[in-house]
């Protein structure tokens, strides 16, 4: 009669499994999706008309990106690193140039009268384009702005943007609107 192996008690092995994967789960990070962060404007009433708004030419400048990854603004075309300058210029109109955006006088609540760009960034990509390049041309977009900011709440508050209370951040934000418009991204490639 041949001898039996005594054979290993496997009855716990789940058991262990299932904790080494708690442990894991528990102990390794997760990745977060990053993003733009947009926000939106509200939803029209239902019951409101709709009117046309014509816009001046001379208040929009458009920003394209080609599949290639090439940036046209306005007429010419640059490289993204010189994107910021051309907008900040744009938008704040120095020298009352009338090939860039009018200004208008409003009056903001808790400020008094200023004056306000009326500037429009007009923002359309091809289907081809990379997000690399188009979130780099996002971030300078965005960086324009926030530069915009910072220097009016220099000067009116003598603190940047991001120091003001809420109050001020509103004044800033009514003087200095973050105008971007998005066009449907385009296949030109098919043309």
């Amino acid at each position: 009669m041949a001898k039996k192996t005594p054979e290993i008690n496997s009855s716990s092995t789940a058991d262990m499994a299932f904790l080494l994967l708690c442990f894991f789960m528990m102990t390794t990070t997760m990745d977060q999706d990053k993003g733009l962060q947009r926000r939106l404007p509200p939803m029209p009433d239902p019951n409101q008309k709709v009117e046309d708004q014509k816009v001046n030419r001379r208040n929009i400048i458009v920003v394209k990106i080609n599949s290639a990854d090439r940036l046209l603004a306005g007429t010419e075309p640059m490289d993204v690193v010189f994107l910021k300058d051309k907008i900040k210029e744009f938008l704040s109109n120095p020298n009352n140039d009338p090939n860039l955006p009018e200004k208008e006088e409003i009056e903001i609540e808790g400020f008094g009268p200023c004056m306000v760009s009326k500037g429009v960034i007009s923002l359309q990509n091809d289907r081809g384009t990379s997000y690399k390049a188009y979130i780099a041309v996002q971030n300078e977009l965005v960086k324009a702005v926030n530069e915009l900011r910072d220097e009016f709440a220099m000067a009116n508050f003598g603190k940047v943007y991001i120091k003001c209370n809420e109050d001020e951040q509103v004044i800033v934000r009514k003087a200095v609107p973050q105008n971007i418009s998005e066009a449907e991204p385009k296949d030109v490639s098919k043309k």
